[in-house]
């Protein structure tokens, strides 16, 4: 008999409520009985829970007069924790309210010799360190843009990423020998270029450090910033996209709330210190990382370049509680050494996108019981993915909520002729479950493409019209995806003419074009290749020769050195006297890929970029075998 009165002690019974009670009871059995039958229950209802507060306090912020801007949730921070630390880099912290100094100081020193306005766009080509986020800071408060330049490219390329955004300003990082390269093109251009040292002799360069150092650190006044709304460009991230150079990805004021909520949504908290390694140029080290910290009020530790050696040490000393990562970190982190004290850490949380299956079972099985969430996203993107339920090798979960909210779809993708498959009415067709589609999310009020600056062209070949119907608009992600019986959303690879390498986009036309620069080259096909025991796909070129030239391995690898950074360069070469073409002229990738670089089933000549030697050596079947084993490192 279920009567209260019945199993509850007599002497119990004069202050419980038996009614209130059985009601408690019913409910955490109801709550068993939904686990039992939906599993991911209870990760589902946090994970939508933070999705509706931050829905919730997005209108607040984009609805203020005027802008509410991260800046501005940064300063509250200043105010309410003055002394709470932001920065950690080295030995050295920085409180919150010595930052706001410092980018005080940054912004009047422009303010007064850069000559900077509100609406005025500054290029930044500084590598992980605090004076990258002081200086972002700085920027903002005066309600200017900046271009977050990827430190390693040089010549062609960073004369094309400084000229499409549009700044006007350039700041280079001491020792940034990559700026001389440069000057005369940007000296043609007008463009002021500063450099954070104490005195400069080249010609057409500033110093800037001793002009900071002699700065005031008084605030700076909000009106500085008073025109900017959400719309305003916040930042510029560069992408290799799907095609040719770099492109910049316009990130708006809107989109950089966005991304930055994005780690409250994994669980991200104000007393937790963040692990960056990843570069702050990029997306995920930028507004993840620091913008995730500063909508928290969080502390975040600056790391200048990923070290897997120092990795867990690091973790120690700062008291280290959310790390980020990509899946080639991880893969080293679980390819280094052993030590007793791998599970002596504090870190609670990563959050990441790239790690597969074998790798996520082997940093759990050997480094402890870390909440690893694994995302997808891009750059450019409007929609985002998260693995809240922690399903190995998923990427996510198709959410009813979340789908009203952001529409998206899986449709048939034709791999040979690059774009969707379509039916008799001229729409998209639907994926079934289990068979991988190209996914495609609606641009709409809430979820804005913001395109690419200075590129129509580009952005234009993003969007997808007419997709389930006449008159809409899909944003075109590049990515294959499938879902399972469980609706757990799976990557499967990209599409177009991108690979991913060393936790970087690399494009083929790009890598191609500098290919066919040198002397003895004619055509160049460039893909990515899968690697036993790597992450993403390797770069690999095929070519032909120009008449009359021989193949130059030296001086194809001193091309390569000079023109590409690292992650870009061909690992292998195969020469054809003729490439394979498509009936409109675009070359054929797929039969390559399929065939990779194995010298047993390859008749044609191959080649492997030596770092030893600083030369192309022959592809041998030995040295194949070595790659392979993991003795000869790519």
């Amino acid at each position: 008999d279920l009567k209260p009165s019945n199993w509850i002690p007599s002497s119990l019974q004069w202050y419980v409520d038996p009614k209130a009670l059985l009601r408690l009871l019913s409910a955490i059995l109801l709550l068993f009985a939904l686990r039992f039958r939906y599993p991911y229950f209870i990760a589902e209802a946090k994970y939508m829970c933070r999705i509706a507060i931050s829905i919730y306090r997005t209108p607040k912020f984009l609805k203020s007069n005027p802008f509410y801007t991260l800046v501005d949730r940064f300063l509250d921070s200043v105010q309410k924790n003055p002394h709470k630390a932001f920065i950690r880099f080295q030995d050295e912290t920085y409180s919150y309210a010595q930052s706001d100094k410092q980018s005080n100081k940054i912004a009047r020193s422009l303010l007064k010799h850069a000559g900077l306005h509100e609406g005025d766009t500054v290029a930044l080509l500084l590598g992980n360190e605090p004076m990258f986020l002081w200086m972002w800071l700085a920027l903002a408060k005066i309600g200017c843009s900046a271009a977050l330049l990827n430190h390693n490219i040089r010549s062609k390329s960073l004369v094309h990423c400084f000229t499409c955004c549009g700044a006007t300003v350039l700041i280079a990082g001491a020792g940034n020998d990559s700026v001389e390269e440069v000057l005369p093109a940007l000296r043609e251009q007008g463009i002021s270029v500063y450099m954070l040292t104490d005195q400069v002799t080249a010609e057409g360069m500033e110093s800037l450090t001793d002009k900071i150092a002699q700065a005031s650190d008084e605030p700076i006044p909000a009106d500085l910033r008073a025109n900017i709304t959400f719309s305003s460009p916040a930042v510029y991230i560069y992408t290799s996209g799907t095609t040719g150079l770099p492109k910049a990805a316009v990130i708006a004021q809107r989109r950089l709330w966005a991304m930055s909520f994005f780690p409250s949504v994994c669980g991200l908290k104000s007393d937790d210190v963040v692990y960056i390694c990843l570069p702050l140029y990029h997306s995920a080290g930028f507004t993840l990382g620091f913008g995730g910290a500063i909508e928290r009020g969080a502390t975040v530790v600056v790391k200048s370049k990923f070290s897997s050696s120092q990795f867990w040490d690091d973790c120690r000393k700062y008291n280290v509680t959310v790390i980020q990562y990509i899946g080639e970190t991880m893969r080293y982190l679980c390819n280094s050494p052993k030590r007793v004290s791998d599970q002596v850490h504090n870190v609670r949380m990563a959050i990441g996108n790239g790690i597969r299956p074998e790798v996520w079972r082997t940093f759990i099985s050997r480094f402890g019981n870390v909440d690893i969430k694994e995302f997808y996203g891009s750059t450019e993107g409007t929609l985002g993915f998260l693995n809240y339920a922690g399903k190995i090798g998923a990427v996510g979960r198709v959410n009813y909520f979340h789908k009203k909210i952001y529409p998206y779809a899986l449709v048939k993708f034709d791999q040979e002729q690059d774009e969707p498959v379509r039916n008799a009415e001229g729409f998209c067709i639907e994926v079934v479950k289990g068979e991988t589609g190209l996914l495609v999310a609606k641009i709409t009020q809430k979820a804005q493409f913001g395109g690419y600056a200075r590129d129509p062209k580009q952005t234009e070949k993003k969007k997808l019209y007419n997709v389930f119907e006449k008159g809409d608009v899909y944003f075109n992600s590049g990515d294959l995806f499938r879902t399972d019986h469980e609706n757990f959303i799976y990557f499967q690879d990209r599409v177009g003419d991108t690979f991913r390498w060393k936790g970087e986009n690399v494009s083929t036309n790009e890598v191609s074009d500098i290919l066919t620069m040198a002397t003895s080259i004619e055509e160049a096909n460039v893909y990515g290749v899968t690697v036993q025991g790597y992450e993403g796909r390797t770069g690999m070129a095929t070519i032909t020769l120009k008449k009359d030239h021989q193949f130059e391995p030296d001086a194809i690898f001193s091309h390569v050195t000079t023109y590409l950074p690292s992650y870009a360069r061909p690992r292998f070469i195969r020469i054809q006297d003729c490439l394979a073409v498509t009936c409109t002229f675009k070359q054929l990738k797929g039969k390559l890929v399929e065939e990779g670089f194995n010298p047993a089933v390859i008749t044609d000549p191959l080649f492997v970029l030596h770092e030893m030697v600083k030369s192309y050596r022959p592809l041998t079947r030995d040295t194949y075998q070595s790659i392979l084993d993991g003795h000869f490192r790519l």
